[in-house]
């Protein structure tokens, strides 16, 4: 090989090997400006606060201010289809919550695969959801409700959040688990459907804990059941829905995500920092009180964990035929 031939072949693998080198250390030194995390819900939501919450965690691990943008609506996809179209960088974070996963399973005209287009980074915490009624309803228990929704068909009110919510396709789960016939109901908000429970025009609605926690404890509310597969502390003496109903189980969930393609580096530094954050008893006790139940995952265990929900939830959503488009 002449000496001209080797020096031009020595410049060629010196040229591929340089783009690896920038990447490789823009992930090390990751982040060197501001993070956006953008969020689905308005300011001031429970979703809202845990990000803030996870940000400012961020923001104290990291060295750089991680800053929380909301972008509510369409039931989330708003705010999924910011963070598909950004950089793959990481400086543009997505705050994942159950609704976002299931875009795809209830929109047939997304112009994204949340599966596809989406890289979990880590886990924040699970929301447990509880099943209530108003005080005059005559029903104590769950057994009892099924027996007068079954002895009422379609009589039976079920209130929700809107269709497609969390709060619907949990009701609708219960419905294909115990082959009651209950009248969906959605509202345009959650204070209007829990205004219309506590009047009587609603009678069921099943819906995150923290959300009617204190009408609950002020005996404006009967839990009937929790919806976690164990009894939880903020309810104590309140069943699982799943002690009458083998197999029942709905969480909702927060979590992390990033544009796809984002680099394995910065996805695993950023989940490290949040389970550290998780670790911190403020911070722990912060999502707590926001109804939360803190849980660290790996990258990994929260790619399993969406592609087993949506696994369960398509089932519910083709039994109801719940379509938004």
């Amino acid at each position: 090989m002449t000496l001209h031939r080797r020096r031009i072949l020595q410049l060629a693998a010196g040229a591929a090997a340089v783009p690896i080198l920038p990447r490789a250390a823009a992930a090390l030194d990751y982040p060197t400006r501001p993070v956006r995390l953008i969020v689905g819900y308005a300011p001031g939501s429970a979703p809202d606060i845990a990000a803030r919450l996870i940000a400012q965690s961020l923001s104290e691990r990291l060295g750089q201010q991680f800053v929380t943008e909301n972008k509510p609506g369409a039931g989330t996809n708003l705010s999924t289809e910011a963070v598909v179209r950004a950089a793959p960088d990481g400086y543009t974070l997505l705050e994942i919550a159950t609704p976002n996963t299931l875009g795809n399973l209830l929109h047939a005209d997304l112009n994204f695969d949340f599966v596809r287009d989406i890289a979990p980074v880590g886990y924040i915490g699970a929301t447990p959801f509880v099943m209530v009624v108003a005080p005059s309803f005559p029903a104590q228990t769950v057994a009892e409700f099924i027996a007068y929704a079954k002895a009422n068909p379609g009589k039976v009110n079920m209130g929700s959040n809107g269709t497609g919510n969390l709060t619907h396709i949990s009701g609708e789960l219960f419905k294909m688990m115990t082959g009651v016939d209950l009248f969906h109901v959605p509202y345009h908000s959650e204070l209007e459907a829990q205004t219309d429970l506590l009047a009587g025009r609603a009678h069921v609605i099943f819906n995150p804990i923290i959300s009617c926690l204190g009408q609950i404890r002020a005996g404006k509310l009967r839990a009937l059941a929790v919806t976690t597969p164990m009894r939880i502390d903020s309810l104590p003496g309140v069943p699982t829905v799943s002690e009458t109903v083998p197999g029942y189980e709905v969480t909702g969930g927060l979590g992390m995500g990033a544009p796809r393609d984002t680099p394995a580096e910065i996805v695993d530094k950023l989940n490290a920092a949040i389970k550290a954050g998780l670790n911190d008893d403020a911070v722990k006790n912060h999502l707590v009180e926001l109804g939360s139940i803190p849980m660290a995952m790996s990258s990994a265990e929260y790619r399993k964990l969406i592609a087993d929900d949506n696994a369960k939830w398509s089932k519910v959503i083709k039994f109801a035929g719940i379509k938004l488009g």
